[in-house]
C-alpha cells in the first residue's frame, strides 16, 4: 500500500523557526561516525506564540543525546519516528545541542556522508543533509556553519569543508582537526566535507578587483597528472563570470574534490564543489574530446552557481529552475563562447529533443515548475535543467540583451543573500525591462512542447508574402487544457539564390519585429510581409529561438535548399535532420508495407557537396552528416502518430548507413587522410573540428566490410583517446577477430583506470552483434563492475538500456526483465540511480501491444516490491497511471 505522502506547492508555509547559527563537529571514521550538532534556533515571526511544534527532519540516525540550552532531555521529551524528530513548548530563542551515529561505509545510497574507496564525503542535495544530524533541512532555512573535523591523520590527512581554514592541529593517539568557518549563509543542501589521503594541485586567480584567489583541486595520487584541463576551465570560468555577468568570486579560496563515487556530475557546496572523478580527470591518453569539454563546461556550471544558487538560493525545491535553468544557460553560452556557437546550439537541442521532448510528451511530464513531488530527486530532469535553459534563453529574446543584462544585475543586487522564487526573478526582469511578462510565466507553470502550425501564401502581383502560425500545446498529466504562451520566433526569408530578403511588415500588423524576432502571443497570427521581389523560402525560430516542435509544408528540395544556403547555421542542421526523418520515416513504412523504395538521390548528392564546401567548421560538417539516432527516430514516429517499431528502425537506419558510406567512400576516404593528427594532441576549436570531421568519415568508411583494417588500425595505433575510441565504437558491432583482440588490447592497457574502464563496458553495451544482452549480464560479474558504482552502473546497464534500442526492445522481452531486476537490486542499495532506470519504460504505449504488455507486466512487478523506495514507487505509478 502507497504510504508515501505527497509534497504540494500550494501547500508551501514559511518556517516556524529559524536557525542563525549551527556548529557541527565529526569524529569521522568509515565505520562509526559520531556528529555533534549546536543549533542557535529562534521562533521565526509567524510563530511568535511558540505554538508550532519544532519538526527536525532526520533519517537513518542513531541518536545518542539531546539537550536544550545546556540542560540533557530525557527520552519524555521528545517524540522520534523514521524522519523526524520534534520537540514541543520550546522558548523564543535556544540552543540545541544533538549527538548523532552514522555509518558512513553501509551508506549506499551515496546522499548524506558516505565512504568512496578510502575517502569520505558529503552529498547533501536535495535532502541528504537529513542524514547527518536533526535539522530543519529545507533551503528557506539558511544558517551560517563552523565545522570541526577530527580524524586518524594517517587515514584521513585531508580535512576539508566550506569556507575559510581557521585552525588545525594535532589530537593525542594519531588524531588530528581541523576547523572551518564559511562566513556566508547557506542552506543544509550546501554543507560538505571530505576527508581522505588526497593529493593538492593549486594555483590562483587575479580577480577584476586585484584580490588573489586561491585555487585548490584535490584528486587521488595516481591522477596528479589528469588535472590541467580542470584547473584551466577553472580560471575560464572565473574570467568569464566577471567579463559577461560581473560576477566576482568572494571567498579567499576555492575548491574542488574528485570522488569516484558520485550520483551526480558535481555538486556546487560553497567553495567546495564535490565533482565526480569523470568530471574532472583527462589527460589526452585517457580521455577523449568529449570528455574535455564536459569537464570544462560542468567546472564552469558548478562555479557560476556561487551567484545562481548558491548566493541566492531556493525559497523551496519547486523553484528549482530558478538556479539550475538559469545555472545551465550560463554554461551553455560560455561554452558556445569558447568553442563554436552554432555547434553548440545544436549539440544543447540535440539533447532536448532526445531527452526533454519525450519526457513532456510522457506519463511524467511535468512543468518546468512542478506542482507537486513524492521524491525531490525525482525533479533533477531535462526539464528542469535543459528546458528551463531554453526559457531563459527566450526571455532574453523577448526583453532583448541589453535589459537582460540589466536585469540580472537588478536580480543580484536585490536578492544577494536571499532564497527566492521565480515570481521574484521574473518581477526584475519586467520591472528592468518595463514588458509585462505575466504571460511569458506560463513556459513555468505549463507542461508539454508546444507545436507551431505553419502556413504560408504568396502572391506575386502584390508581392506580398503571409505566414499564419498557429500554436498548440497538447494535454499532460493533469493539465488537459493549455493556453496559448509567449513564443519567440528568429526569422528569414531568402530567394532563390539563397540571398536574405528585407523584413517590412505590413503597415496593418501588430506585431512588433525586433532583430528579426517576433515573439507569438495569441493562438493565431498572421505576418504579411510587403514588397517581397519573389516567392521566398522561410527560415523559422533560427538558432532554436523557441522550445517548439515545427509543423511546416517544406519540399525535399527546399530543406535541401536550406541545407545549403541558410545563412544561420542552425536551420541548416534542423533542415537536414527534417529531411532526413521524413525519408526515413518513409523508408520505415514501407518496410513496413512490404513495398520497395528507393533512397533520394539528392540527399547523398547534398551530403557530397556538404564534405566539399572546405570554408564550413569541421565541426559543424560533422554534425549535419550525422543521421538522426534510433531513438529519435522513434519519437519521430511517435510524433506521426505511428507506433514505434524499434527493429525496423535499426534495419532501415543502417541501410541508409551503408548506402551513404557506398556511394561517398571516395569523399569519406579523403576526408580521413586529409584529416591525420600531425603533431601533439590539442583540445582548441580547429583541432576537435579536425578530429570530429576524421571520425565522422571513419564511421561510414567502417560500415563496409573493405575498411574493417583501417578501423582497426586507428584502434590500435591510434595517439590520443579520441581516436581510441571512436574506432573501438565501430569495431563493436563487427563481427570479427579484430574486435575481440581489440577490446582485450584496450582492457589489458587500460584495466588499472577507472574512467577509461567505462568506456570499455559502454562500448560492449551498444554493440549490436547477436547475444549482447547475454554479454552484458556476463560482464555485471566481471570483478572491475560493481553495481554500487554509478559511473560502473551507467557505463554499462545505462548504455544498453539507453543506447542499444535494438536490443533492449527485443520482442522477447528479456531486455525488460534485464532491467526490472536491476532496478529492484538497484532499489535496496541506491533508490536514486534505479528510479533513473525506470525512466526507460515511460514510453510504453508508444510500442505495440506485445511490446506494451511486456513492459507493462515489469512496471506491475516492480510495484509490487514490498519495499520499494518512494523514488522508484513515484515513477512506476506514474507510468501505469499514463
Amino acid at each position: 500500500m502507497n504510504t508515501h505522502q505527497t509534497i504540494y506547492l500550494s501547500n508551501y508555509q514559511p518556517p516556524d523557526y529559524e536557525v542563525s547559527h549551527i556548529d557541527l563537529t565529526f569524529q569521522l571514521d568509515e565505520d562509526i561516525t559520531t556528529v555533534r550538532s549546536i543549533q542557535k534556533i529562534q521562533r521565526s515571526q509567524t510563530n511568535h506564540a511558540g505554538q508550532c511544534p519544532l519538526i527536525l527532519n532526520g533519517i537513518q540516525l542513531q541518536l545518542m543525546s539531546i539537550a536544550l540550552d545546556g540542560t540533557p532531555l530525557t527520552e519524555d521529551a521528545y517524540v522520534i519516528d523514521k524522519e523526524s524528530l520534534t520537540l514541543h513548548d520550546l522558548p523564543e530563542t535556544f540552543t540545541l545541542d544533538i549527538t548523532t551515529r552514522i555509518f558512513p561505509k553501509k551508506n549506499t545510497s551515496l546522499e548524506g556522508l558516505f565512504s568512496s574507496g578510502s575517502m569520505l564525503c558529503t552529498q547533501c542535495e536535495a535532502e541528504g543533509f537529513r542524514k547527518i544530524t536533526y535539522f530543519l533541512d529545507r533551503p528557506d532555512i539558511m544558517s551560517t556553519y563552523s565545522c570541526h573535523l577530527y580524524a586518524k591523520q594517517s587515514k584521513y590527512p585531508v580535512l576539508l569543508s566550506n569556507g575559510n581554514m581557521c585552525k588545525h592541529g594535532q589530537t593525542e593517539n594519531g588524531y588530528h582537526f581541523v576547523s572551518w568557518e564559511d562566513p556566508f549563509k547557506k542552506p543544509s543542501y550546501l554543507f560538505a566535507l571530505v576527508a581522505g589521503d588526497l593529493l593538492c594541485i593549486e594555483d590562483s586567480f587575479i580577480t577584476c578587483s586585484g584580490r588573489k584567489i586561491q585555487l585548490r583541486l584535490y584528486v587521488e595520487h595516481m591522477n596528479g597528472d589528469k588535472c590541467d584541463h580542470a584547473m584551466k576551465s577553472l580560471k575560464k570560468a572565473m574570467k568569464w563570470d566577471e567579463d559577461v555577468f560581473g560576477r566576482e568570486y568572494d571567498l579567499d579560496l576555492y575548491m574542488i574534490v574528485a570522488v569516484n563515487d558520485f550520483n551526480m556530475g558535481a555538486m556546487e557546496n560553497k567553495g567546495l564543489n564535490i565533482f565526480n572523478a569523470k568530471s574532472v580527470l583527462a589527460k589526452p591518453e585517457t580521455a577523449t574530446d568529449n570528455d574535455y569539454f564536459n569537464i570544462e563546461r560542468c567546472v564552469a556550471h558548478e562555479y557560476f552557481h556561487n551567484w545562481t544558487g548558491n548566493r541566492i538560493t531556493l525559497r523551496n525545491w519547486f523553484q528549482l529552475c530558478l538556479k539550475e535553468g538559469l545555472t545551465v544557460f550560463r554554461d551553455q553560452d560560455f561554452s558556445a563562447n569558447m568553442y563554436s556557437e552554432s555547434v553548440q546550439r545544436i549539440m544543447d537541442v540535440r539533447k532536448l529533443r532526445t531527452f526533454q521532448f519525450p519526457e513532456d510528451s510522457g506519463p511524467t511530464a511535468h512543468a518546468v515548475r512542478p506542482e507537486s513531488y513524492i521524491e525531490m530527486n525525482n525533479f533533477y530532469t531535462t526539464t528542469i535543467y535543459e528546458k528551463g535553459a531554453e526559457i531563459i534563453r527566450m526571455l532574453r529574446e523577448v526583453i532583448g540583451h541589453d535589459m537582460f543584462y540589466k536585469g540580472m544585475d537588478a536580480y543580484f543586487n536585490e536578492y544577494d543573500g536571499q532564497a527566492v522564487t521565480i515570481e521574484d526573478f521574473i518581477h526584475v526582469m519586467a520591472s528592468v525591462s518595463g514588458i509585462d511578462l505575466e504571460q511569458f510565466k506560463l513556459w513555468y507553470s505549463q507542461a508539454g512542447t508546444p507545436t507551431i502550425n505553419v502556413k504560408r501564401t504568396y502572391h506575386p502581383n502584390e508581392k506580398r508574402y503571409t505566414l499564419q502560425l498557429t500554436q498548440a500545446c497538447p494535454s499532460t498529466p493533469g493539465q488537459p487544457n493549455k493556453k496559448s504562451m509567449v513564443i519567440p520566433c528568429r526569422l528569414g526569408l531568402l530567394d532563390p539564390l539563397g540571398n536574405e530578403l528585407p523584413l517590412t511588415l505590413s503597415k496593418d500588423s501588430t506585431t512588433d519585429l525586433s532583430n528579426q524576432t517576433i515573439c507569438l502571443n495569441k493562438t493565431t497570427e498572421t505576418l504579411i510581409f510587403e514588397n517581397v521581389e519573389t516567392n521566398p523560402i522561410p527560415s523559422l525560430f533560427r538558432h532554436f529561438s523557441a522550445p517548439i516542435k515545427l509543423t511546416m509544408d517544406y519540399s525535399d528540395d527546399e530543406l535541401i535548399f536550406l541545407m545549403a544556403n541558410d545563412t544561420d547555421m542552425f536551420n541548416r542542421w534542423e533542415a537536414c535532420q527534417k529531411l532526413m526523418n521524413r525519408t526515413l520515416l518513409s523508408m520505415i513504412k514501407h518496410v513496413q508495407t512490404n513495398q520497395s523504395f528507393s533512397f533520394p538521390g539528392s540527399i547523398i548528392e547534398a551530403f557530397g557537396k556538404i564534405l566539399t564546401q572546405t570554408q564550413l567548421d569541421q565541426s559543424f560538417v560533422a554534425e549535419i552528416l550525422q543521421l538522426p539516432s534510433e531513438m529519435n527516430i522513434g519519437y519521430a514516429m511517435s510524433d506521426a502518430g505511428e507506433t514505434i517499431d524499434p527493429d525496423v528502425i535499426y534495419q532501415v537506419r543502417l541501410d541508409v548507413l551503408q548506402l551513404i558510406a557506398r556511394h561517398l567512400q571516395t569523399q569519406f576516404k579523403q576526408i580521413y587522410d586529409s584529416n591525420q593528427e600531425n603533431g601533439p594532441y590539442q583540445i582548441d576549436a580547429q583541432s576537435v573540428g579536425r578530429r570530429r570531421l576524421k571520425n565522422c568519415a571513419l564511421y561510414y568508411l567502417g560500415q563496409m566490410k573493405t575498411n574493417f583494417d583501417l578501423v582497426y588500425n586507428q584502434c590500435i595505433h591510434a595517439t590520443n583517446m579520441t581516436d581510441t575510441i571512436e574506432a573501438l565504437s565501430i569495431l563493436t558491432h563487427i563481427d570479427c577477430p579484430e574486435r575481440e583482440k581489440a577490446l582485450q588490447i584496450f582492457f589489458d592497457q587500460w584495466h588499472q583506470d577507472p574512467l577509461v574502464l567505462d568506456k570499455w563496458f559502454a562500448i560492449q553495451a551498444q554493440s549490436r552483434l547477436p547475444n549482447t544482452l547475454q554479454t552484458v549480464k556476463k560482464l555485471m560479474h566481471h570483478p572491475a563492475f560493481s553495481i554500487k558504482n554509478p559511473n560502473r552502473v551507467r557505463a554499462l546497464i545505462g548504455s544498453f538500456i539507453m543506447e542499444n534500442r535494438k536490443h533492449f526492445h527485443t520482442i522477447t522481452g528479456e531486455g525488460y526483465q534485464f532491467l526490472t531486476d536491476q532496478v529492484l537490486t538497484l532499489n535496496q542499495i541506491n533508490p536514486l540511480m534505479a528510479s533513473r532506470m525506470v525512466v526507460s519504460f515511460n514510453a510504453w504505449k508508444k510500442y505495440n501491444s506485445s511490446r506494451q504488455y511486456l513492459i507493462q507486466t515489469q512496471l506491475k512487478r516492480i510495484l509490487q516490491e514490498p519495499d520499494l523506495s518512494k523514488d522508484v514507487y513515484e515513477m512506476v505509478s506514474k507510468a501505469l497511471d499514463d
